[in-house]
């Protein structure tokens, strides 16, 4: 068994890890929104105001720090005024992105702010520059945030909210460079500087305002959009631009050759771990070009879309992106949340692609029932994470996995990734991730002063061995078997002179919480 040593300086804080960097992403896609977050009240699903109190109660538990919505795609179709109102009343639409399904607009800005405040969680709206307006996004601002009287805060008191919301990011577009309109990026940044100019925002502490960044690694796009849309003497954030897009997805073999949730090979194991690391060189690169303009980085890196996509499952609508979930998903999710705390200089939000339903989801709904997947239970794990401090850490002793020849997009991936942070409390939490398909770890634990802390709980969870999977890489939770992986206590952490000694399953995850 390889040993491999972690160095946590418990005394060097570093960043702050905002808690919106264990952000979700709600888009009306598939089953989604309806069925999903959202069924009729009459349903005989238990709910509330439609919200489903199953899905609420799992969200809460992990703890969802933000939400984006309407999309993605859908995002610059829709137009925000087919969602207010009587529902019965509500104008019905074609989802032109996903599935060609009716779109009734029975889940719209009211009820998704009701959603926000059910779970207590921020609110991401991202607004239509693609085939809306500049005035519709004006309207839409003043109809959310106006604490007066004027047009819009009388319809949205007409509509049953006499108080204004609190939003807290607003997005100007979505991939711009694609389903948002195809546009070049000296085109967006004009479009930018125009819609955001109008974007009257009357709250107390504006809106967060987010630019359609690039497409995984278009640096051209960061370059261009920078040089256009830059601003030196923003004085602080929430200015003329506060955040900067980034998409990224996982396709097993490209866009043409997605490969199976839950039929692969060891090997394929392997290329989705490399393939989801490769998102820490394309952020390198983007903050590195960041940091030319914006040293003082009052511009965050905001990866509001990101995760695995896979084939759709057999006998599914292809328009919804349905997929399961394994333990495969939930390793590539601890290794890039890793990653996005020891980047959160620069990294100030990410939101996972999706929610329910769709892609690299935390549930699963079928009719009354609900499945949490394993993606799920790591962002159960990473939870207090949110809005500590890095600590310092570093690795010795790891090494990487096997690499594809003449594959630029899987490079090296490590064997084990960390990351440490310490709460308002004094708590350290570490959370471990093994990448390896087959390799247990002992980890060894280096701390300045481990006299001084306790490992007061430790979690894992890791997939059921069998025959034909002995390191349960395929392990997943369905509706005949909800609960065939679920997080677990490990009990067999060990103190020394020097600090804590552990093994780590193969593809495994690992949660530690040390006390004093």
């Amino acid at each position: 068994m390889k040993t491999i040593e972690i160095t946590v300086k418990e005394d060097h804080k570093k960043s702050r890890i905002r808690k919106e960097i264990y952000g979700q992403f709600a888009e009306h896609l598939g089953r989604g929104i309806y069925e999903g977050l959202f069924v009729r009240p009459e349903s005989g699903i238990p709910n509330e105001d439609g919200i489903r109190t199953d899905v609420a109660d799992a969200l809460r538990e992990i703890k969802v720090p933000v939400i984006r919505w309407p999309g993605g795609c859908f995002a610059d179709e829709y137009h925000w005024m087919d969602g207010i109102g009587p529902r019965e009343s509500r104008k019905k639409i074609i989802n032109t992105n996903w599935g060609g399904v009716l779109e009734d607009n029975s889940f719209g800005t009211h009820e998704f702010f009701r959603l926000c405040e059910m779970l207590g969680c921020e609110a991401y709206i991202n607004g239509n520059i693609g085939s809306g307006t500049v005035k519709e996004m004006e309207d839409w601002m003043e109809y959310i945030t106006f604490d007066g009287e004027s047009p819009m805060s009388r319809l949205r008191a007409e509509n049953g909210r006499k108080e204004p919301w609190r939003m807290k990011f607003f997005g100007l577009g979505n991939e711009s460079w694609g389903c948002g309109g195809n546009m070049f990026p000296e085109d967006y940044a004009a479009r930018y500087r125009l819609y955001q100019s109008f974007l009257h925002d009357s709250q107390k502490e504006p809106a967060e305002k987010i630019a359609v960044g690039p497409a995984g690694d278009d640096y051209d796009w960061t370059e261009k959009l920078l040089e256009k849309c830059y601003r030196r003497n923003q004085p602080q954030r929430h200015g003329f631009m506060d955040g900067l897009s980034v998409h990224y997805y996982m396709y097993l073999h490209g866009w043409d050759d997605k490969g199976s949730a839950l039929s692969f090979t060891d090997e394929e194991w392997v290329l989705t771990m490399q393939r989801a690391y490769y998102l820490k060189k394309i952020l390198e690169k983007h903050a590195e070009i960041l940091d030319r303009y914006d040293p003082e980085k009052k511009i965050g890196l905001v990866v509001d879309e990101w995760g695995n996509w896979f084939r759709t499952e057999e006998g599914t609508n292809p328009g919804f992106l349905y997929q399961q979930n394994s333990m495969r998903d939930a390793v590539s999710a601890g290794l890039n949340l890793n990653v996005f705390n020891k980047m959160s200089d620069r990294i100030t939000m990410t939101n996972i692609a999706q929610m329910i339903n769709v892609l690299q989801s935390m549930l699963l709904t079928q009719g009354a029932e609900m499945v949490k997947t394993p993606t799920y239970f790591v962002y159960r794990m990473f939870r207090d994470h949110q809005d500590a401090d890095l600590l310092e850490s570093a690795v010795s002793g790891n090494y990487d996995l096997s690499v594809l020849a003449d594959d630029p997009t899987a490079p090296a991936v490590p064997a084990l990734s960390e990351s440490a942070s310490m709460n308002e409390k004094g708590e350290i939490n570490i959370t471990l991730t093994n990448q390896s398909a087959e390799d247990d770890l002992s980890v060894r634990i280096l701390m300045s002063e481990p006299k001084s802390y306790t490992a007061a709980c430790c979690e894992i969870l890791q997939g059921d061995s069998s025959f034909e999977d002995p390191h349960g890489l395929r392990a997943h939770n369905s509706f005949e078997e909800p609960e065939r992986v679920r997080i677990q206590p490990y009990t067999q952490v060990r103190k020394d002179e020097t600090g804590f000694v552990l093994t780590l399953p193969a593809a495994s995850v690992m949660h530690l919480t040390l006390r004093k």
